[in-house]
């Protein structure tokens, strides 16, 4: 039997073919029947345009029901899908096409001729827009519907993930086709999905979060999902009350508590509110218990190894805790020397299991960098495991910063701030922000005689990055504050700027 993901998808489809899966914000219905026809359409054009097993497909499209049935045609024809968030820029989208060389992109059709002049070893560009429309959409419409899916080992690559680089350089990960499964089943047992579920889908589809977590628990259990193109709070208010389950980063809820109307009555119908991608803070946590009478549900994942870890689904939500490992998940604290420490103790976070990634794509010493010899993969976050078995996140290693669920690493922002005229040095750190959690901010030192200007730094950055890596604030300074070692002292500058 084929391991290829969409092999459980398949089966979930033959249970109910004929009952509506997703329901689009303006009302387009498609069927589970529906999954399995344009995914075939989708996995036989990709052949038909030169992809062999094993080729990368790059996308960078808006969200609609067909970007959807293009990922599982992927996955169906062996390929390894490609993931890239729709704010990337020239600079970005050169290191990733460069670096994965996919044989299929398919872009937004405003970004053809950009996508065409990057994309050299391509042998097709093809385009997809918001509504489903485009080049992909005319030439797949017009193939048969039935698919052969392609016999996919265990240990195949099916997704590629991105990951910003510390040093400027981002890493890819790659997810197996056992990644998936084994995750999207912990999941689905974790926080009790069903057929008789109906998940708001309101997170984009180029990060983990809404293209495996929400898409994934919703495809093998049954589950009905009402599609939001983006977060408008006026529509996720309309169909909350149609809705059993919503995920979302800690921005949706701030930004529902922000509504007047948002009380119980529009929660009547919830049974499950969960929330990841970045830190909940126990302020919205607390208020939003208040507000709705539900208690959001906080968990733990990772581009490398999707979902870790959970708050119970029938025992306590812990707020600043993200509950306990998921099934089949070892979790662990161990010191800088790798040997675990005794519950309590801060220290890094490891984890071992079937969700965990196969390696970064053409890294093979930054993967054997980031395991442990016994197995265990270096989260880079650093915790703590309480005597009931809670996990807790309390920091985060090499300065990260996530803003509205989004992962930011300083060193890429640095660099390129670095390179501008007139620039020393700089520093990048997060700032608090009452929507996004955290935002960018910039502290730079002027080269002698240099006078800088913040906002045309900003707008320089704009140009080349997506706007929530680029700074809010840029603080033009003497010099940074730095400790006996030399290096600079972030969290004196977090403690001024922060505020």
């Amino acid at each position: 039997m084929t391991a290829n993901f969409y092999s459980a998808v398949a089966a979930s489809i033959d249970a109910g073919p004929e009952r509506v899966f997703l329901e689009t914000d303006d009302g387009k219905t498609h069927l589970r029947a529906d999954l399995a026809r344009e995914s075939a359409r989708f996995a036989r054009l990709l052949i038909e345009a030169g992809a062999v097993r094993g080729d990368r497909v790059a996308v960078q499209v808006e969200k609609s029901p067909a970007s959807l049935f293009l990922y599982l045609g992927c996955l169906r024809a062996g390929l390894v899908y490609l993931p890239l968030n729709t704010a990337y820029q020239r600079s970005e989208l050169t290191y990733f096409l460069q670096d994965a060389q996919p044989r299929i992109v398919v872009c937004k059709p405003e970004s053809l001729d950009l996508m065409r002049e990057l994309s050299a070893v391509a042998t097709r560009v093809l385009t997809l827009d918001g509504e489903g429309r485009g080049s992909l959409a005319d030439a797949a419409a017009a193939l048969p519907s039935e698919f052969v899916t392609v016999d996919s080992a265990p240990d195949d690559v099916a997704v590629i993930l991105y990951t910003s680089g510390t040093t400027g350089r981002s890493k890819g990960a790659m997810v197996t086709h056992r990644n998936l499964l084994s995750n999207a089943r912990a999941l689905i047992d974790c926080w009790g999905f069903s057929e008789r579920d109906v998940l708001l889908h309101a997170l984009p589809v180029f990060h983990i979060h809404g293209l495996f977590v929400a898409n994934h628990c919703a495809l093998l259990s049954g589950a009905r999902v009402l599609w939001h193109r983006k977060f408008d709070p006026a529509l996720v208010l309309r169909d909350l009350p149609r809705a059993t389950v919503m995920m979302g980063v800690p921005t949706f809820y701030t930004r529902l508590l922000a509504q007047p109307q948002f009380d119980r009555e529009v929660c009547r119908n919830m049974r499950l509110f969960i929330s990841g991608s970045a830190p909940l803070l126990l302020e919205t946590f607390e208020d939003f218990r208040a507000r709705s009478g539900q208690t959001i549900l906080e968990r733990y994942g990772m581009s490398e190894a999707g979902m870790i870890c959970s708050n119970p689904l029938d025992a306590q939500r812990r707020g600043g805790s993200v509950g306990f490992p998921l099934t089949g998940v070892s979790v662990r604290v161990a010191n800088e020397q790798d040997r675990p420490l005794p519950r309590g103790d801060v220290g890094g976070i490891q984890i071992k299991g079937e969700n965990v990634f196969a390696g970064y794509w053409h890294m093979p010493e930054k993967t054997r960098e980031e395991f442990t010899a016994d197995g265990y993969f270096r989260t880079g976050d650093v915790g703590t495991i309480d005597a009931d078995g809670y996990v807790s996140i309390v920091g985060r290693a090499k300065d990260l910063i996530i803003s509205g669920g989004y992962n930011v690493y300083p060193k890429e922002i640095e660099l390129a701030l670095d390179a501008l005229p007139g620039v020393a040095e700089s520093a990048v750190i997060g700032v608090p922000h009452p929507d996004f959690g955290e935002t960018v901010a910039a502290v730079v030192v002027a080269r002698k005689d240099a006078k800088l200007d913040p906002a045309a730094m900003i707008a320089e950055l704009k140009k080349n990055f997506a706007n929530y890596k680029v700074p809010k604030q840029v603080h033009v300074v003497e010099d940074l504050p730095r400790n006996a070692m030399g290096k600079v002292q972030k969290a004196l500058l977090r403690e001024r700027y922060g505020k």
